[in-house]
């Protein structure tokens, strides 16, 4: 099941309080990015995140879940009503990222 752009408009209006959110759509999915790091996606209308150690203290209980066939588990983030707890979520996450890697040329 591919996601719905109104889901990802939602979700982007949650996080609309942070600067430089930015998605890319790829293959009916979309993943998120903030600051240029990638922190989630957008799966089957569910917001995944990266199972960061800062987001696994936000979301002890989270449920985790494969995006797709082979990828690695995130967690489920099921408060995308709370736009604080977003917001926060996201800020805590981002030191704890990796750099995205350069493109070769």
């Amino acid at each position: 099941m591919a996601s719905h752009k109104e889901y990802l408009d939602f979700i982007l209006e949650q996080l609309s309080g942070l600067e430089d959110v930015t998605y890319r759509a790829m293959m009916n999915e979309y993943i998120i990015y903030y600051q240029g790091k990638i922190v989630g996606g957008i799966y089957d209308d569910r917001f995944l995140v990266k199972p960061t150690k800062s987001a696994i203290a936000m979301m002890p209980d989270a449920d985790r879940e494969l995006p797709y066939e082979g990828a690695k588990e995130m967690l489920l983030v099921k408060d995308v009503d709370n736009k604080e707890f977003l917001i926060e979520l996201l800020e805590k996450m981002y030191p704890e990222l990796p750099a995205m890697k350069k493109k070769r040329k």
